[in-house]
């Protein structure tokens, strides 16, 4: 599944046949239509796709091979178009791509990408390469606007309990998603995206996805954990020995621990073992003990935990009037974790003046995998044709049965109005405005984010929108 040339939809295959044949360039551009999802959408994936697929040349193994595909298949094949790609373009796709700048936060509604044909005798190429590209952007664009929503509750938290939120920010939601999506490139791309704005992750894919496609050094982090195999291989009668063997391995000073603790009851661990049995060895450790549930309401089991360690542990009170615990003891909610859970729980622990300093957060398939193209409505239309006048007639459409899918008209520009981003024609603005930046041309990468850079732009968005 290697071939770029059967990376599309079977029908756009035929599109060569169907344009007017006064066309010579086509314009298209992506955005998020407006959606009941987020009124905004963090950009971030287009980098990875030029890379993986368009900075690489097509081959005539991959012209020859798809001919014989299309022809099994029951579709034309434009042979004739991908041979003079490969003969004068050496096997590069002669577009133009303009994009917004990786990490920004867009409204709905305002185009992220857009895409000409740079060779007038490939009006086609435009659209034909849809379906890649748009994959490339509404997977991991969601999977970082559920990240960066995710952080914005957890966040305004911080704010209100926690006298260093900018410190504990970055490792306040864990990814553990990478066995629950569709494949290891799903993992890499959504967990690549999360980690634009956290630094926590167990899915090692998105390390390598964002060292290949951004630079950089490792962008996430993790620490010893337990497992319910590793724990229950013991027994239930040497529960106490499983979790004194995870202190014996990795119970270092200035060292983190997690150690799943509902394999068999989650009150009586914390109670009797970890504040009763345990509790001097994890005091004299050094280190910090983070205890997980992995069942129960995801809710009301933490808020207990956290009072059960207070009775035992103590701790104190910050210049925020919330309670801190110990430094040798944390939590951390992986189970039932959702953007709707989190919040509820921060509420709580904000109600109940229980820093949000005590307790760290996890997603999984619910962040990488349980989301898809319409969840923000992302879509790629045309918006306009070059004709061989040299003149660009505005194409789009409207459905009658459906005005919430009308495309734009016209070629597109990205501008600023009172620092919100908003669509406009191109036509109507002066040089120099448009926000929107080639980062490809013919083959050629013009553009280039680093991952350090993405990230920072994000942060400046989660203070902007936190602050208003």
């Amino acid at each position: 599944m290697t071939n770029p040339l059967l990376a599309t939809d079977s029908y756009k295959q035929s599109h060569f046949l169907q344009y007017p044949p006064e066309a010579r360039r086509i314009s298209a551009y992506v955005e998020a239509r407006a959606n009941d999802f987020s009124s905004h959408v963090l950009f971030f994936g287009l980098q990875a796709y030029l890379k993986d697929v368009l900075l690489k040349p097509i081959t005539a193994d991959d012209i020859k091979r798809a001919t014989a595909i299309c022809a099994a298949h029951g579709v034309p094949f434009n042979r004739t178009g991908w041979e003079q790609i490969l003969n004068d373009h050496g096997g590069l796709f002669p577009l133009e791509i303009k994009a917004l700048p990786e990490g920004a936060l867009v409204p709905s509604g305002v185009p992220m990408v857009q895409v000409e044909n740079t060779d007038t005798r490939m009006p086609w190429l435009t659209t034909w390469v849809e379906t890649g590209l748009l994959r490339a952007i509404w997977y991991p664009s969601t999977v970082a606007t559920v990240s960066f929503l995710a952080k914005q509750t957890i966040y305004k938290g911080l704010m209100a309990t926690s006298d260093d939120p900018d410190a504990q920010i970055p490792f306040k939601l864990h990814d553990f998603g990478a066995r629950g999506v569709s494949s290891a490139q799903s993992a890499g791309l959504g967990g690549m995206a999360h980690l634009v704005n956290f630094a926590g992750t167990d899915t090692m894919e998105a390390l390598e996805a964002a060292m290949t496609f951004y630079g950089g050094e490792v962008p996430g982090f993790s620490i010893p954990a337990a497992e319910h195999s590793t724990m229950t291989s013991w027994g239930r009668e040497r529960e106490e020995d499983a979790y004194a063997n995870m202190l014996d391995q990795f119970a270092q000073k200035g060292k983190m621990v997690a150690v799943v603790s509902d394999s068999y009851d989650i009150d009586n661990a914390v109670e009797n073992i970890w504040s009763g049995s345990l509790k001097e060895r994890v005091l004299q450790s050094g280190a910090t003990i983070v205890v997980r549930p992995d069942s129960g309401n995801p809710v009301e089991t933490p808020l207990r935990i956290l009072e059960t360690l207070w009775r035992h542990y103590g701790g104190s009170v910050n210049e925020k009037g919330a309670k801190v615990l110990d430094p040798a003891i944390r939590i951390i909610q992986g189970d039932g974790m959702s953007l709707t859970t989190i919040g509820r729980l921060v509420g709580k622990m904000v109600e109940n003046d229980w820093s949000i300093d005590n307790i760290a957060f996890g997603m999984g398939g619910g962040m990488l995998q349980r989301i898809n193209r319409d969840t923000m409505r992302f879509a790629m239309k045309a918006n306009a044709m070059e004709t061989g006048s040299g003149e660009w007639a505005d194409v789009s459409k409207k459905p009658a049965t459906d005005p919430g899918k009308a495309s734009k008209a016209g070629r597109q520009a990205v501008v600023s109005v009172d620092g919100t981003l908003a669509a406009t024609r191109l036509d109507d603005i002066a040089e120099g405005e448009d926000r929107l930046q080639t980062v490809y041309r013919n083959g050629e990468l013009l553009t280039e984010w680093s991952f350090e850079d993405v990230r920072a732009r994000a942060g400046k968005h989660l203070l902007e929108t936190v602050s208003a």
